[in-house]
């Protein structure tokens, strides 16, 4: 880059930047999370992967009354409608194989797979590493369809059942599973989510642990939770997966997103269950 060249941020980012900086690293709050995991032990950072700030608190709490009002309200929350376009999927024969979700499961999401999302990402014995529940959808329609991920509308599809899925646990308390082989994800992703990135400097824990409540360029920071993911966000017009807000935010920092396959976004979303643990699940939830 050329000297003459200035770099200009929104008011807000600069402003919290600045204030950052001049404070310098960023002090541990009395309830705040352990520090980054690198220089530790395995023990500890086995260890790190269940601390968290303080008991979790949704980001529906931070909301205005008319936001509140359209997630609770069926007939008027817009996520609805992935919901409805999972349960006519869920029904649907599809792929060489002719089959349908309810051909294994049953009738319908409601009467099956109530508690399934508060359980995800778990542990999967054959592959050796945890899998998403939408993982777990894709690998069905794998195994038992015959439908690769270069399915038409494929991905479309896999949002839509996730989301219907996920709805038949609304309500339910977020419970990730204790299996031994997720502690070592568990902590990585507690590592990277304290870990300053991008060309802001900044980490998860610093806006959602440190500051919730709080503005940054005009906008409302929430406590960063799952539990309702996949989430209707106004500012997409659309349901979208948590993979995709991980995203925004990497690139809101200035920094480079990982894939949403990498093993980096698959151990933040193990540590951020387990950071929500006892919070109910809330999809559709509606957001800003």
């Amino acid at each position: 880059m050329r000297a003459s060249k200035r770099t200009v941020w929104p008011a807000g980012i600069a402003t919290l930047v600045l204030t950052l900086a001049a404070a310098g690293p960023a002090a541990a709050p009395t309830t705040g999370p352990a520090k980054p995991a690198e220089a530790a032990p395995p023990q500890a950072q086995a260890a790190s992967s269940t601390a968290r700030p303080s008991a979790p608190r949704s980001g529906f709490d931070f909301m205005g009354r008319e936001l509140q009002a359209m997630q609770r309200d069926d007939t008027s929350n817009p996520g609805m409608l992935w919901v409805q376009e999972g349960q006519q999927l869920w029904s649907r024969p599809e792929g060489p194989r002719q089959q349908a979700c309810a051909s294994c499961h049953g009738t319908s999401p409601q009467a099956s797979m109530r508690g399934a999302a508060a359980r995800h990402p778990a542990w999967d014995a054959a592959l050796q590493r945890p899998v998403t529940l939408a993982g777990r959808i894709a690998q069905c329609r794998t195994r038992h369809q015959g439908l690769g991920p270069s399915a038409p509308g494929g991905a479309e599809a896999v949002l839509a059942l996730e989301t219907a899925v996920a709805h038949a646990s609304r309500g339910l308390a977020t419970t990730p599973a204790h299996d031994e082989p997720l502690q070592v994800w568990r902590a990585r992703g507690a590592a990277l989510w304290q870990q300053r990135v991008g060309q802001l400097n900044l980490s998860c824990a610093q806006c959602h642990d440190e500051r919730p409540g709080r503005r940054l360029g005009g906008a409302l920071i929430p406590p960063g939770n799952a539990a309702g993911y996949p989430t209707y966000r106004l500012e997409w017009q659309a349901v979208g997966p948590l993979t995709r807000r991980l995203r925004n935010c990497m690139t809101g920092v200035r920094a480079e997103p990982y894939a949403p396959e990498s093993d980096e976004s698959l151990a933040l979303q193990v540590y951020m269950a387990w950071r929500d643990r006892g919070l109910a699940v809330e999809t559709p939830a509606v957001r800003p």
